[in-house]
C-alpha cells in the first residue's frame, strides 16, 4: 500500500516553495493548524494575531487554487489538530519543515511517538545560515561583524571581483547615526485594504482578549502584497534608510523604516531575494552604499545572527539572567501611561500598532528595563505579546543576550546602556517631556539618568572587567559621596514607586 503523507505547514512558514510541499508532491494532502493554546498564550496584540491568522488563510486559498488538497484546522493545540487532520485524510506518515522556535521542534520531534507513524523532520529553509552555515562551529567566541563578513563573503553580496568589500569598508554605521532634521516630513508607506478573508479575521480577533484594536489593519497578507510593500520601500525610502535609520521621532513611527521584518518571518518574503534586490539599487544608482549596507546588515547580519545564536544557546537562553534582575515589567509599558515622553510615545505606538523601529526597541525599552533591574523573561514575554515581527528566536537573543546583556555577553560584547543624553541626541521626545534630559538627580531629572549612574555605581566592579564598558565607569570618579547617594536614593524611590504588571 502506498504511504499517504500528510504535509505540516506551520504559521510562520508560508513559504512559496515549501519543502514539504516538494516532497509530498502536488496534490498532496496538507494541514494548517489554528492552536487556542498558543494564541492565548500572552495578551497579543491583536493586529499580530490578525496578520498570521489572515496569511494562514490566504496561503491555505492559495494551495487549495494550486491543487494541494488542503485541510485548515482550528483545534485546541497542535497536537489535537493534526490528529484530527491525519485521521480525517488516512496518514500514513507526517512530512513537515523543522519549525524556528525550540518549544515546536521539541514537539514536531515527539511527533512519531504520539502516532505511531512516521515523520520526516526536513531542514528549515526560511534561514540562510541553517541552509548554509558559513560560520564554523569554533570554540571562540563569534562576533557579530565576524559573522556577517563570513556571510556576505558566502553569498557575495556587495563585494568586489578580488573579494574586498564594496567601497572598501565593511561597515559604514558610522555614517548612519544621523537624528532627524528639523525640517522633516514622514514618507507615505503602503497600506493595504482587507479583504473578506482579513475583515472575517479581525471580527475574530477583535472579540477576544488582548493589546490595542484590530478594526484598522492595513498590513500585507499575501505574498503578492508583501512584495509590494518591499518595492514601495525600496522605491521611497531605502535611499535615505541608512542615514536615519537610528533616529527616533513622535512625527512618525515608521520613518524610513522598511515594516517589512513581520513578512520575512512568517516566510512572506525572501529574505536572499531581498538582500539582492537592495544591492541591485545600489549598482544602479538608485540608493547610497551606506543605506544599502545598512539595510543588508540588518538581514543578512544581525537577523541571521541571532537565530544562529538563538539555536546556539537554546534551551538555556530564556532563563538567563546574568545581571539577577528581578523586578517584574512595569505597567507602563502594557498601557503607555507615564511622564517619560519616550517611553509613553513607544509604549503607546506598540500598544496601537505593533511596532517601533529596532533603536526604540533597544535604547528605550531594553536600556531601561536593564538600568531598573526588570526581569528579562518578563521582558521577553512583553517582546512576544506586543511586536507583530516577535517569535521566540528572534526575541530571545535580541532581548535577552543583546538588549539585557542577561547572557553574559555571549551575543553582545558590552551592555547597551545610555543616559537621557543619547535619547536626546536622537530624537525629539525630550522637548515636550516634563523631565530635564540634562539633569541627573532631583524632581525633574529624568529617570534614565538616575537610573544609569545608579546602574554604574552598583555594577561599577563587573563594568570595569569589560574592556568596552569600562570606559563608561571612568566617569564615577566625577560623582562625590553625596552626588552618589542622591543618585541611589532616587533610583530607590522611583523603582518603589512604579507600577508593575501582574
Amino acid at each position: 500500500m502506498p504511504e499517504q503523507p500528510l504535509v505540516w505547514i506551520l504559521g510562520d512558514q508560508l513559504l512559496r516553495d515549501h519543502p514539504a510541499l516538494a516532497v509530498a508532491g502536488l496534490g498532496a494532502q496538507v494541514v494548517l493548524v489554528e492552536s487556542a493554546a498558543r494564541m492565548s498564550e500572552l495578551p497579543y496584540q491583536r493586529k499580530k494575531l490578525v496578520l498570521l491568522l489572515s496569511a494562514m488563510r490566504h496561503y491555505a486559498d492559495d494551495l487549495r487554487a494550486q491543487g494541494y488538497d488542503v485541510r485548515y484546522v482550528r483545534a485546541a493545540n497542535f497536537t489535537s489538530g493534526l490528529r484530527e487532520a491525519a485521521a480525517a485524510s488516512g496518514a500514513t506518515k507526517l512530512v513537515t519543515m523543522a519549525a524556528s522556535e525550540y518549544q515546536t521542534r521539541q514537539l514536531q520531534q515527539s511527533l512519531s511517538v504520539t502516532f505511531g507513524m512516521p515523520v520526516e523532520l526536513l531542514p528549515n529553509t526560511q534561514f540562510l545560515v541553517e541552509q548554509h552555515n558559513p560560520v564554523p562551529t569554533a570554540p571562540r567566541k563569534i562576533v557579530m561583524e565576524n559573522f556577517y563578513r563570513a556571510m556576505r563573503r558566502h553569498f557575495g553580496v556587495l563585494l568586489e571581483s578580488d573579494g574586498s568589500p564594496t567601497g572598501g569598508e565593511w561597515n559604514y554605521d558610522k555614517l548612519n547615526r544621523q537624528p532627524l532634521p528639523k525640517a522633516w516630513s514622514a514618507p507615505a508607506v503602503l497600506h493595504f485594504a482587507p479583504d473578506e478573508i482579513t475583515r472575517e479575521v479581525i471580527g475574530q480577533i477583535g472579540a477576544t482578549a488582548g493589546l490595542g484594536t484590530a478594526e484598522d489593519f492595513d498590513l500585507a497578507v499575501t505574498h503578492a502584497d508583501a512584495e509590494r510593500a518591499f518595492q514601495h520601500f525600496l522605491d521611497t525610502r531605502l535611499a535615505q534608510f541608512g542615514p536615519y535609520e537610528d533616529a527616533m521621532s513622535s512625527r512618525s513611527r515608521t520613518l524610513y523604516h522598511s515594516l517589512l521584518s513581520p513578512y520575512m518571518n512568517i516566510g512572506l518574503l525572501d529574505p536572499l531575494a531581498m538582500v539582492r534586490a537592495a544591492e541591485a539599487c545600489y549598482r544602479e544608482g538608485r540608493a547610497p552604499l551606506n543605506s544599502v549596507e545598512g539595510f543588508v546588515r540588518q538581514i543578512l547580519g544581525w537577523r541571521e545572527f541571532m537565530y544562529w545564536q538563538y539555536w546556539q544557546q537554546m534551551p538555556g537562553l530564556r532563563s538567563a539572567n546574568s545581571w539577577n534582575a528581578s523586578r517584574p515589567m512595569p505597567q507602563m509599558f502594557w498601557d503607555g501611561q507615564s511622564d517619560m515622553n519616550c517611553i509613553h510615545n513607544v509604549a503607546t505606538g506598540v500598544i496601537e500598532t505593533g511596532y517601533s523601529h529596532h533603536i526604540e526597541r533597544l535604547m528605550v525599552v531594553c536600556n531601561f528595563c536593564l538600568l531598573a533591574g526588570i526581569d528579562p523573561a518578563a521582558v521577553a514575554d512583553w517582546f512576544l505579546a506586543c511586536y507583530f515581527d516577535a517569535y521566540d528566536w528572534v526575541v530571545l537573543p535580541n532581548v535577552i543576550g543583546m538588549g539585557l546583556n542577561a547572557d553574559g555577553g555571549l551575543i553582545g560584547t558590552k551592555p547597551y546602556i545610555a543616559s537621557a543624553n543619547y535619547i536626546n541626541k536622537m530624537s525629539d521626545y525630550c522637548g515636550s517631556c516634563r523631565y530635564n534630559p540634562k539633569q541627573r538627580s532631583g524632581a525633574d531629572a529624568c529617570p534614565f539618568n538616575f537610573l544609569y549612574w545608579n546602574f554604574l555605581i552598583a555594577n561599577e566592579p563587573k563594568l570595569r572587567a569589560n574592556p568596552r564598558s569600562g570606559p563608561a565607569v571612568l566617569g564615577l570618579a566625577h560623582l562625590d559621596a553625596e552626588q552618589r547617594a542622591a543618585v541611589q536614593a532616587q533610583t530607590s524611590a522611583f523603582l518603589a514607586a512604579l507600577a508593575y504588571y501582574s
